[in-house]
């Protein structure tokens, strides 16, 4: 059973933190996606739409799924990071929301070393460690079963994809957001020591 007003309401919620994430700089164009579970139907996910961008997104570019991507409401087609999305909240039952997007510091860093160490107090407190995943080319299954995998550790709430970008969950869309923002400013900060040695 669909119920409209929590999927309403969350649909709203996403509009605003997908514009704060574009304003942020955490992602360009129509690339990222983000997914929450419905408030008190954590079967139930609302999705960012394929080719929308996060900086004038609407309410309908968000599309209600069950769990294994089956759609229930909304026009247009899922992200094709669905795999992982889905992954990730049946994997962490007590994740309730997904962000991914292409921010260029922690990719860059990311990337470039190999690693992203954790250098902030705020990053230290709210993230603790940063994962890495290997490239694998956008959508496919292989870069699915890689995040999936990285997320199975319980204490991972942040990892970056090599090449490609991020993702970070957390107890609702905005602390998904939140947490995003402050592995974005540890990579900044991370960049900065290093050239300063």
């Amino acid at each position: 059973m669909i119920d409209i007003d929590a999927v309403n309401k969350l649909r709203e919620e996403m509009v605003q933190v997908s514009r704060q994430i574009f304003a942020r700089g955490l992602t360009s164009a129509t690339s990222g996606n983000t997914s929450a579970r419905v408030p008190g139907h954590p079967e139930q996910v609302l999705i960012k739409a394929s080719g929308k961008s996060f900086g004038d997104v609407e309410p309908e570019d968000f599309i209600l799924v069950d769990l294994e991507g089956n759609i229930l409401a909304g026009e247009g087609k899922p992200s094709k990071e669905i795999r992982f999305h889905l992954g990730i909240l049946k994997a962490r039952p007590e994740v309730q929301a997904v962000v991914h997007g292409h921010s260029a510091f922690a990719t860059a860093y990311a990337t470039a070393r190999g690693e992203l160490p954790v250098v902030t107090a705020a990053a230290e407190a709210g993230l603790n460690k940063v994962g890495i995943v290997e490239y694998a080319a956008p959508g496919s299954v292989e870069l699915a079963e890689m995040v999936i995998r990285a997320f199975e550790d319980p204490t991972l709430k942040a990892a970056v994809l090599k090449r490609h970008g991020f993702v970070t969950v957390g107890k609702d869309i905005h602390h998904a957001f939140y947490l995003a923002d402050v592995l974005e400013d540890n990579a900044k900060v991370a960049f900065l020591l290093s050239q300063l040695g």
